[in-house]
């Protein structure tokens, strides 16, 4: 496997094989986000979603916190400097906020998980916890509402377990979190980057695109109707079946071997 690493200050980005790690880099912050490395992250996630060679994500923190949320002390905004006006700001400006990446994404939660760090992990596919991280939204007890999070939350886990995290503030440790079903996996800490890129390996063994189709389908037909919900899923498998890696998928298959997937 070829690998490739791109240093930045605030945020890792290593390509190995098909799997691109993303590295939260602000530990004597905890990560937290401020208008510097809200840059970092978002030019990231873009390099993930554009880049072809890339099919799935493993996004975690270095230090003792995944990410601490917003840094009230730091400089810009850690939303992001976007133009238009105070009410017809735009808010879909990052992976967090809901960006279309439709590759899978692993959350490898290493510590910490507060506030933005955590609404990213409600996008994230794949939600791997060392035995050492915990998880929060204390926006309620800074007297401000979670949005993006209080629209997430309640559709990965049951109503009363998210409306718990999302009205008290309080923070959850990894036991708990799985026990509600926000965490797949707990594991040692020593062993979270090596059970996360094992399960990135398994998903790498996929198409990749029908791998994003699958993604996309999923997400995309969660609130239509079933009979709108089939008809993009049967057109979205028409599009996919018509590719280069259908073709191979087929012929591997009837000649008894491993594919080869190409991403086209």
């Amino acid at each position: 496997m070829s690998s490739s690493e791109e240093d930045n200050q605030l945020v890792r980005y290593e390509l190995d094989g098909h799997v691109a790690t993303i590295t939260y880099n602000r530990p004597e912050r905890l990560n937290a986000i401020d208008g510097a490395m809200r840059q970092a992250l978002n030019a990231a996630f873009s390099r993930f979603r554009d880049d072809e060679d890339a099919w799935v994500g493993i996004v975690t923190g270095e230090g003792r916190a995944f990410c601490a949320g917003a840094d009230l002390r730091g400089s810009g905004d850690p939303t992001g400097d976007f133009a238009g006006t105070f009410w017809e700001r735009p808010t879909v400006n990052s992976f967090e906020s809901g960006w279309e990446i439709f590759k899978p994404v692993i959350a490898a939660v290493n510590g910490h998980c507060i506030g933005y760090g955590f609404t990213l992990v409600t996008w994230c596919d794949f939600v791997i916890a060392s035995e050492q991280a915990t998880f929060g939204f204390p926006e309620v007890k800074l007297g401000i509402p979670t949005i993006v999070g209080a629209i997430r939350l309640p559709r990965k886990i049951n109503w009363q377990y998210a409306m718990e995290l999302l009205l008290t503030g309080d923070r959850i440790d990894a036991a708990r979190a799985h026990e509600i079903g926000l965490a797949g996996w707990v594991v040692p800490h020593s062993s979270l980057m090596s059970s996360a890129r094992s399960l990135a390996e398994r998903l790498v063994q996929g198409a990749p695109l029908a791998a994003r189709a699958i993604k996309e389908v999923a997400v995309r037909t969660a609130d239509l109707p079933m009979t709108d919900a089939i008809r993009f899923g049967e057109t979205m498998r028409r599009v996919v079946g018509a590719t280069s890696d259908a073709v191979e998928g087929r012929a591997a298959a009837a000649e008894r071997r491993s594919p080869q997937w190409e991403g086209r």
